[in-house]
Formats: C-alpha cells, structure tokens, sequence
C-alpha cells in the first residue's frame, strides 16, 4: 500500500485555491474510482497560511477541519508518514515554497523541483533558457510602465510570471501600448512584450517519463491544439481557460471539442514541435513531466511561449488528456511517476 498526501490550496490567492481545489477533486475522484489498497490523504493550505488536513475538498469538509499553524501543520506532516505527495499548488509560493517544505521534511514527491518550478513560471528567464538550447523564440523586452517599445508592432503584452492569461494583450497600435502595459502590471512587477507570431496555429506539447533511463525515457505526448483565429481570436485570454458559473462555481473553459483537441499525429507539425518540446524540458533541467506552449506561424516554424511544469492527475489536466490520447490510461501515468520517485536507493556492498 502506498499512502499518497494530496497537497492543495494556495496561501495567496483564492483563485488558485479554488483552481487547485477543482483540480485536485478531480485528481482524488480519479484515484479513487480505481481501486487499490493505496491510501489518500489530503492537506489544504487556505488564503491566508492556514493548514487543514480535512477528508475531502468540498465546502463542508474543508469548514470541518481544525486549522493549524505551519509548526502545528509540520508536527502533523511528520507524523502522518506518507510515502508519496503530489503538490497541486498552482500560485508561486505552492511550486516554490511549499515543495521545498516537503524536501525539508523528506517526504518525496512527484514533479519537477522548486528551482525548475520558478524558472518556468518566470516567462522571460524560461525563454532564454531555451533559446539557448536551439528552441525558436519570439523577439522580446521586459519593460515596467513608463518604459518604451523597442520592438515592432504587433507584440502581445503579457506579465512576466502570471498565468491563466491573466493580463495578456495584442497591441497593434502604438496609442495601446501604455496601456497594456499597465494593465499588465497589475498581475506583476515586470512585463514581457513579444514580437506577435502570426498564425499559423496554437498548440501544446507534454513530455513525460516513461520506462527507460534518462533520454531514452522522454516520451512526447500527442499535441492538443487551441482555437484561434487571425481575426477574431488572434490570442487566448484569460476568458478562455477560466469560468465561473451563475452559481459562482469555478469551472474549466478549454475542455471542450470547441476549444480544444488532439492532434493527429500524423500531422506534419508534431515532430518540429516534439523535438522543441524535448529540447524546453532537457534545458529547463525538468523530471516527470513538463508541458510546453507554441505557437506556429504559417511556414510550420513552432515558437516558444511559456512552460507550463505541473500535472495534477486530474482527468481533465493537460498532461492527463495527451497521455490517454497516447494509450497512457491516467493510474499508468501516475503509477510510473511514483515509480521513479520511490526507487530504492542503492546500498553499496560492503
């Protein structure tokens, strides 16, 4: 029996806490549903810092659990002797703070480390880090308000560590630039500004681990492929990854056939975009999984967005779809994860 610790919440943002909550249900409904002898326990960190460790993620279970202090949370962790967990934090203190906490404590988990976690969330860094790896990439400057614009238009106007396009603007006209760029920096203390990549298409690329030792057990995931349009969707926004619903229920926007699907691997721009794929997670130093944003401009040359280095098992997270399109059914994917993480250290004879 494997006992899993399902890490969740966000200490400082109620969207992402609800994001890691929607996803994380997911994730434990899936697990569950399986079977197995495996145990799973979950820990929520709320806005705010405070610890639960409650027997589910809805409202009532969440309100039902004592809240504890980090100390009294760490004295807890310690004792409930877990074998694996799954960080499903998505804000910047979840991939960084907290996965060294549970370094800290020995507990092993499964995706790439917090020092990998903050170079790819920080846009314009993970750009240059893959470019000089050989991964094509738009033209760029980081700029704070005020700042002018060395590039020509178009350039899309983005913040700098933000996710869910949180932010992100298409600016043809100079009279828009300032603007966007305020706008922006609500979401961040620096700005990216990209030269705009004409279309061409939007897709995303998963390489995960699988079998083999390191090169040989890179496997890229089937493409999944955006909506969008040169007209009327030049760009994806925030509108078209995050909802809430008339009851105030959070919900996924992108999971639809008429936002999103896989694409045919036999379709010529699978293999520039795999081999950029490979390229992004070697250089960015990941392990387990990485998933990685391109955009492909009308020639079929695929450029570098933004790396995207989580997976939260959920059936409906990213990584999860590309690998049942690829025959990877989500407790295999997951079963091999854990596989690498609780190898058996090596014990010298003596």
């Amino acid at each position: 029996m494997t006992r899993y610790l399902h890490l969740t919440g966000s200490a400082v943002d109620p969207l992402l806490d609800d994001v890691s909550r929607l996803y994380a249900r997911g994730c434990l409904a899936a697990v569950r549903a399986a079977g197995g002898r495996d145990e799973h326990v979950v820990a929520h960190v709320s806005p705010g810092g405070a610890w639960r460790f409650p027997a589910d993620l809805d409202d009532a279970s969440l309100a039902a659990a004592p809240t504890l202090t980090l100390a009294e949370a760490v004295t807890h962790l310690a004792a409930l002797e877990v074998d694996v967990a799954l960080p499903q934090m998505f804000c910047r203190p979840g991939m960084t703070a907290y996965r060294a906490l549970l370094d800290l404590l020995e507990i092993p988990y499964v995706g790439n480390r917090p020092e990998v976690m903050a170079l790819g969330a920080d846009k314009p860094r993970a750009s240059a880090v893959v470019a000089a790896a050989g991964v094509v990439v738009p033209a760029s400057q980081v700029v704070r308000p005020g700042d002018p614009l060395r590039l020509d238009l178009p350039v899309v106007v983005k913040p700098a560590d933000a996710d869910n396009s949180l932010g992100v603007t298409l600016v043809r006209e100079p009279s828009s630039y300032d603007a966007a760029v305020r706008s922006a920096a609500e979401h961040s203390d620096r700005v990216l500004v990209e030269t705009y990549v004409e279309l061409g298409r939007e897709v995303r690329c998963a390489v995960v681990e699988q079998g083999g030792e390191g090169d040989e057990g890179l496997v890229c995931l089937p493409l999944e492929e955006y909506v969008v349009d040169a007209t009327t969707k030049p760009v994806r926004d925030h509108a078209d990854k995050l909802a809430r619903d008339d009851g105030g229920e959070l919900g996924l926007v992108a999971k639809d056939a008429a936002h999103a699907w896989i694409v045919d691997p036999t379709d010529p721009v699978t293999g520039p975009v795999q081999r950029a794929a490979r390229l992004a997670y070697e250089a960015l130093g990941c392990r387990h999984h990485g998933l990685f944003d391109f955009r492909v401009d009308p020639a079929g040359t695929p450029y570098f967005l933004e790396a995207s280095l989580y997976c939260s098992f959920a059936p409906t997270s990213v990584v999860v779809v590309m690998a049942e399109a690829a025959g990877i059914p989500l407790p295999d994917l997951l079963r091999s994860s854990v596989s690498r993480v609780l190898v058996p250290a090596h014990v010298p004879e003596r």
